[in-house]
């Protein structure tokens, strides 16, 4: 691990204690941060980096905003382009740092948008609503994009709606079809909240996060003429708690660099649940769900060792730091928590070679 890292922590800005986005030092060894600057974003509730790890994105009141990653890790911003809709929830970059995909969750609308040759982002380049009805009124009755994402193979768009219950699937070929076309759909189990996704290293899996059910669906991908093949193949829970306790709202889902270990957020218990992951068949063995010290983990974020997670404690305004003991299953706290004003995330970048 010869390059330096950075962690950038996107929390909310409306209450006047943070700027947006908290940039930090990250000390690998050791498995803590090392506050260095704000910068200044509306209600950073989401950020992702470029494959190229040349740019950042965050998602803003105004759209999406663009920064370039300075050498040292110092944000540059760039541009802010607008989405012609409510604000975002979540974003993500195509594999080849083309396009950027914004899901909705307040008005269930998916935006992709073009990304510049200088890493600002461009013009939208498509504009999807969802329609449809869920099943519980107080929360899913309408539709909220969640997650949306260009599969590895850069074939295919799937776009997780947790007030329908369903992940729509989109053929994705920006260079003929003027529009997206729906070419197939996971339709989830009623009042299950599909809320996240991510594709094993080798994008042969799916690993489908539900908050409301309180599971993780893994799904086998193969990529089709028409459309991709995607199998469901194994559901597991994400808590160790079995009495169905509705307070208990799963969160964020991370895999380890090496793809071997995953890792759920469980908000209400307060838990982070570790899985082994069988890299050949992709299935999960749950080790262990421990508590992590905060009040509603949004998300967690893995350091380069493998060795030592973070988590974004939302509503306590902390960041907790343990070292993972896999030999035991245990998350060892290693360090005192840093307090910062509503985390949502936290994007761990590798600066140099």
């Amino acid at each position: 691990m010869s390059c330096k890292y950075i962690a950038y922590v996107g929390s909310y800005s409306y209450l006047g204690k943070a700027k947006g986005i908290t940039v930090y030092d990250i000390d690998v060894e050791n498995g803590y941060f090392k506050k260095r600057c704000e910068v200044e974003v509306d209600n950073s509730s989401y950020v992702v980096c470029s494959h190229s790890r040349k740019y950042l994105y965050s998602i803003a009141d105004e759209g999406v905003v663009s920064f370039r990653i300075l050498p040292n890790g110092t944000l540059n911003r760039m541009n802010c382009a607008k989405i012609n809709g409510m604000r975002g929830c979540h974003l993500s970059v195509s594999p080849r740092d083309k396009y950027i995909c914004v899901s909705g969750f307040h008005d269930g609308k998916l935006t992709v948008l073009e990304i510049n040759k200088d890493g600002s982002v461009g013009d939208i380049k498509y504009e999807v609503y969802n329609q449809g009805y869920g099943s519980i009124a107080e929360r899913n009755f309408s539709p909220h994009v969640r997650c949306s994402k260009v599969t590895p193979d850069n074939k295919y768009l799937l776009s997780a709606d947790s007030g329908i219950d369903q992940v729509k699937v989109f053929r994705f070929d920006p260079q003929h079809d003027e529009e997206l076309r729906q070419v197939d759909a996971i339709r989830c189990e009623r009042g299950s909240s599909p809320k996240f996704f991510r594709f094993s290293p080798d994008g042969r899996f799916i690993y489908l996060l539900y908050e409301i059910k309180n599971v993780v669906e893994v799904y086998s991908y193969k990529a089709g003429d028409r459309a991709p093949v995607i199998e469901k193949i194994q559901t597991i829970s994400t808590t160790a708690d079995t009495t169905g306790n509705p307070i208990i709202a799963a969160c964020s889902l991370r895999l380890s660099y090496d793809g071997k270990h995953l890792f759920v957020s469980n908000a209400g218990e307060n838990t982070v649940t570790i899985y082994d992951r069988d890299e050949e068949t992709g299935l999960l063995t749950m080790r262990r769900s421990l508590p992590i010290s905060g009040d509603y983990p949004k998300d967690i974020a893995i350091f380069p060792d493998e060795g030592h997670i973070v988590v974004a404690n939302h509503m306590s305004g902390t960041l907790t730091f343990f070292k993972v003991d896999y030999e035991k299953s245990l998350l060892v706290m290693n360090k005192l928590p840093l307090e910062v004003n509503q985390p949502n995330c936290i994007k761990l970048v590798g600066l140099g070679n």
